[in-house]
């Protein structure tokens, strides 16, 4: 993972986000990290990752906010009412969500560290 500088959306304390960030920094890769909750401008953001990803990988169903949503609003998290779901509830998005200025990868998995290796 010696390729250019990323930025990785998340929450401080998640875990996901902290592995991320701990394996980014030991390889090395200049990271930027930017708080969902606190500081990401989520009005310009969603949109493009929607684009990217789609809400079908962008939205967390295995979250404690996804079982407190009612069936209607889970219904229209995976369509069009996506963006504005997850500007209000901003800990359904799936961290961390790396954006690489190439590509926007979600989640801390295997994929996601192939694709940082590249």
């Amino acid at each position: 993972m010696s390729a250019g500088p990323v930025t990785l959306y998340g929450l401080k304390n998640c875990d996901s986000c902290k592995k991320a960030l701990k394996e980014l920094d030991a390889s090395d890769r200049e990271t930027a990290f930017v708080d969902i909750r606190e500081d990401a401008d989520l009005d310009r953001l969603l949109p493009a990752w929607l684009q990217a990803v789609g809400a079908e990988r962008l939205v967390n169903r295995r979250s404690t906010t996804w079982r407190t949503l009612s069936e209607a609003e889970k219904s229209g998290a995976l369509g069009e009412g996506a963006a504005g779901l997850l500007k209000a509830n901003p800990t359904l998005i799936k961290r961390p969500v790396i954006d690489t200025g190439a590509e926007i990868l979600v989640g801390w998995d295997s994929g996601t560290q192939q694709a940082l290796a590249r």
